[in-house]
Parts: C-alpha cells; sequence; structure tokens
C-alpha cells in the first residue's frame, strides 16, 4: 500500500488530486490541510505531493515577502522538516516564463529546494466550473484583464491536470502539464463576445512540450459557451 500525503487538499486543485489519487487501490491517501498540518507533519510518506503554493500572480506582486512566506518557506519545511520517499511539487510554468516576476522567482526558488529524484509539474492556467477568479472569470464577467490580449494561454481541464498527477508519480524531473496549441486570450473573449478589455505586458503561458495526449487547449471555448451564463451570474 502506497502513503501519498497531499498537501493543500482542500483546495482548488489539491481537493481534485486528492480525489483522482483516491481512485487508486494500492493507495492510502492522507489529505493534509491547514487545520490538521502540524499533526500530519508527524506522519511518514511513500509520496508527499505539495499542491499548497499561492497561485495569485497579482497579489504575489504587491505582496513579495508573504509570497515567499507562502512558496518558497513553505515549501522548504515541507522539503526538510517531512518524512518521505518521494516530492512532487506542483509548480507553474511561471517558474520559467515569468522570472521577471515575483511570481515566477519565487515558484523557481521552491523548485530549487527539490532534489533530482522528485517530480516538478509546471502547470498551465486551469479551469472547471468550480473556478471562481482568474482571466477566464474576468472575462465571463465582462472585466478588465491586466494581460496584453495576445497573450497565449495552454488552457486545461483541472480533472485532466489531477488525473495526469495522480498518474505519474513514478516519474522525475521537470514536466509541465497543459493544453495542446496554446490559443490567445482575445481570441476566448472575441468566442464568447466578452467585452473585457486588456490592459498590460504579454504574458504568455505555454508549455515547452506539445504532448500528444494533452487536450487541446481550444476545449476551453466549447466549456465557456456551455457554463457563461451560470458564471456571469456568480
Amino acid at each position: 500500500m502506497l502513503t501519498v500525503g497531499i498537501v493543500g487538499a482542500g483546495g482548488y486543485l489539491g481537493s481534485a488530486v486528492f480525489a483522482a489519487c483516491g481512485g487508486f487501490a494500492d493507495r492510502s491517501v492522507v489529505a493534509v490541510t491547514r487545520e490538521n498540518y502540524d499533526q500530519r507533519k508527524q506522519g511518514e510518506y511513500d509520496v508527499l505531493i505539495n499542491c499548497a503554493m499561492p497561485s495569485a500572480r497579482f497579489w504575489a506582486k504587491n505582496n513579495p515577502q508573504k509570497d515567499f512566506v507562502e512558496t518558497v518557506q513553505k515549501t522548504a519545511d515541507l522539503v526538510y522538516g517531512w518524512k518521505y520517499g518521494k516530492f512532487v511539487q506542483v509548480s507553474t510554468v511561471s517558474a520559467r516564463c515569468q522570472l521577471d516576476t515575483v511570481y515566477g522567482r519565487n515558484k523557481a526558488a521552491a523548485e530549487a529546494l527539490c532534489a533530482p529524484g522528485d517530480l516538478i509539474v509546471r502547470l498551465g492556467a486551469i479551469y472547471d466550473r468550480e473556478m471562481r477568479k482568474g482571466v477566464l472569470i474576468d472575462m465571463l464577467r465582462g472585466s478588465t484583464v491586466f494581460v496584453d490580449g495576445a497573450s497565449r494561454y495552454c488552457f486545461a481541464e483541472r480533472g485532466f491536470v489531477a488525473n495526469w498527477i495522480s498518474s505519474n508519480l513514478c516519474r522525475s524531473g521537470i514536466v509541465e502539464v497543459g493544453g495542446r496549441n496554446a490559443i490567445s486570450l482575445k481570441a476566448v473573449a472575441d468566442h464568447i463576445g466578452s467585452a473585457s478589455s486588456f490592459e498590460g505586458v504579454l504574458d504568455h503561458q505555454e508549455v515547452e512540450a506539445n504532448d500528444p495526449a494533452y487536450p487541446e487547449a481550444r476545449e476551453v471555448l466549447g466549456f465557456l459557451e456551455r457554463w457563461k451564463k451560470e458564471f456571469a451570474e456568480k
């Protein structure tokens, strides 16, 4: 029986990874949240997955020290203070393509704490019906999007990402996971008839490897068509 600890199991991605890992009969999956963190820290895990890093890039820009604590310092606490066989760091493509930002630099610094045999999963933009923030929500509401509309994103559905992570715990190194053939934010806005304006610099969020098993980023368009009225009312 493989004991898998999931840090941030109550969060947006962590809860989906927890559910996906629970689908394996040979795994004992342990949820680690803010409430039980100190208790779970006493355990031993075959695999420890960190899904708890903050995902708010603009919050990081305005709160650099707090983002450092939440991203780098808390990853260091896991790496050096917990007992595990393998560590999985759920990161972001910003650790490669946004090193000129606080968010990207802190994500890269957290990745640097991992050992050679660990797995680092860099993600692009994620979506599903449970999302509550991000560029897609802004466009659905007609709010200003604070990046250039020509920015290309590799959108991928949360369930796909969670299943990929839970099915690839044996891998090591850095793997970028997201939608193939990234789509521009302006193309998304035009497709759904969004009234959003775009203000800011180019912010490409593309995965480096277009694995044929990855979904097409344009699948987000069909999703938004089905659910845009529901999101607009939230």
